[in-house]
């Protein structure tokens, strides 16, 4: 079973959170930035984001059943980043549309432990096209911070143009379009020429992107063994407003 936080995400997220308490307590009590900012009906931005991504796995049958040569099927962390654009669309003082295009690029990693205490890893590259669509739920405004939720969902679609990932002659499929659920926060910081925004933001898929099996007789022992593949991700944006 994959685990959803690493040690690292966990404390670059609490280096942040108190970074930006440090740097609230500031800008609480500094002069006011751009105080008609927020009254903008549409506000465009860009942001840079980087995650720590993972695959969710589910065993077949087949592998509880008879593949007594294989011990597990391990899911691991790895780096990535992401560019896009931002398009804000305001309802009112507290609420605003967001979407977020952006191109990200996956790394996954596979580690298949065998009874003989072998190994052998899969690597998977991929390039997503996403469309982020969240809804923004923002507190009053404090000085030159204000502090905010985001929730929506991301669909996306793979633009690299592999429909399979090899490693020698083995083969796992996966599908070309995904969808996740996200959710997370940041942080409003108002300064004279622009805004900008840390927000750190989970996303789980809500997909199984593992391909059916055409033909059996051509599947092997790494796709005989997985089920249901789904993503786990941990990102940081910075966002320019």
């Amino acid at each position: 079973m994959c685990i959803l936080f690493s040690r690292e995400t966990i404390l670059t997220g609490l280096g942040i959170v108190m970074m930006l308490s440090a740097e609230a307590q500031f800008l609480t009590w500094a002069r006011r930035n751009n105080p008609e900012y927020d009254r903008r009906k549409i506000s465009y931005g860009f942001s840079i984001g980087i995650h720590n991504s993972a695959y969710q796995i589910r065993y077949s049958e087949e592998f509880v059943k008879s593949l007594d040569e294989l011990h597990s099927v391990m899911p691991r962390f790895k780096k990535g980043f992401s560019l896009g654009f931002l398009v804000n669309r305001r309802f009112n003082e507290n609420f605003d549309l967001r979407l977020m295009p952006k191109a990200g690029f996956y790394d996954h990693e596979l580690v298949y432990n065998y009874t003989d205490r072998t190994s052998k890893s899969i690597q998977i590259e991929t390039t997503m096209v996403e469309f982020p669509t969240l809804l923004k739920y923002k507190s009053a405004r404090r000085g030159n911070v204000r502090m905010y939720m985001v929730g929506g969902f991301t669909p996306g679609i793979e633009a690299s143009g592999k429909e399979f990932v090899t490693d020698d002659s083995d083969q796992i499929q996966i599908k070309k379009t995904n969808v996740s659920i996200d959710g997370g926060m940041g942080f409003d910081l108002y300064f004279p020429l622009f805004k900008f925004s840390p927000e750190i933001r989970y996303s789980r898929g809500l997909r199984n992107i593992l391909r059916p099996v055409e033909d059996p007789a051509d599947v092997n022992i790494f796709r005989k063994s997985l089920n249901n593949i789904s993503t786990n991700t941990i990102s940081i944006y910075l966002i320019f407003q």
